[in-house]
């Protein structure tokens, strides 16, 4: 069986998506209970806090709507495919075609387009920046190479409830999607 059970009911195969089954409150929820780091942080630091982070941290750089709503949806796929350490998910080549099918399907779905190679190299670069400062804050030394830029946000590297950041991942995703249009 390749099926999985999601939040809200829909049983989908995550390797063979369609887009009607994906759900943001699935992504939502999903993302609200998994942890960064794969756990080894030592408190409990959420990939949509996460995602949520770098989202404001565009947002106050300057980047318009479309590089947010963006960075709030780039660990979507984890919610339906979970996630490795990337040492272990740059071995894994199959895993990454079905991360990148699947990512592509809820830009495409939630966002209403695809991101630009630009746009998708700004994300890339949020994404490492807020990496770098999660260890740094969380764990005592910073992983990968030091940022182009110092972050502009103040993010909240502590621990939150779950339930808090699932309705904050929802609402500033409604936000940015009524920023964005009818899509």
């Amino acid at each position: 069986m390749s099926d999985i059970l999601t939040y809200t009911g829909i049983t989908m195969d995550p390797l063979h998506p369609r887009k009607e089954d994906l759900k943001i409150e699935d992504i939502a929820h999903a993302l609200s209970m998994i942890a960064r780091a794969n756990g080894h942080f030592p408190i409990r630091h959420l990939v949509a806090q996460h995602c949520m982070e770098c989202c404001r941290e565009a947002e106050l750089r300057g980047y318009g709507t479309r590089i947010q709503i963006f960075c709030l949806l780039h660990d979507g796929a984890e919610a339906y495919l979970g996630d490795f350490v990337s040492p272990v998910k740059h071995l894994m080549q199959e895993y990454g075609a079905a991360e990148d099918q699947l990512l592509d399907m809820i830009y495409e779905k939630f966002a209403g387009d695809l991101p630009s190679e630009e746009e998708a190299a700004i994300v890339k670069e949020l994404d490492k920046t807020l990496l770098y400062y999660e260890f740094l804050e969380l764990m005592g030394q910073p992983v990968g190479d030091l940022p182009r830029q110092a972050l502009l946000s103040q993010p909240y590297f502590g621990e939150r409830d779950w339930r808090e950041v699932e309705k904050e991942y929802l609402t500033l995703y409604g936000d940015l999607r009524n920023s964005l249009g009818a899509l």
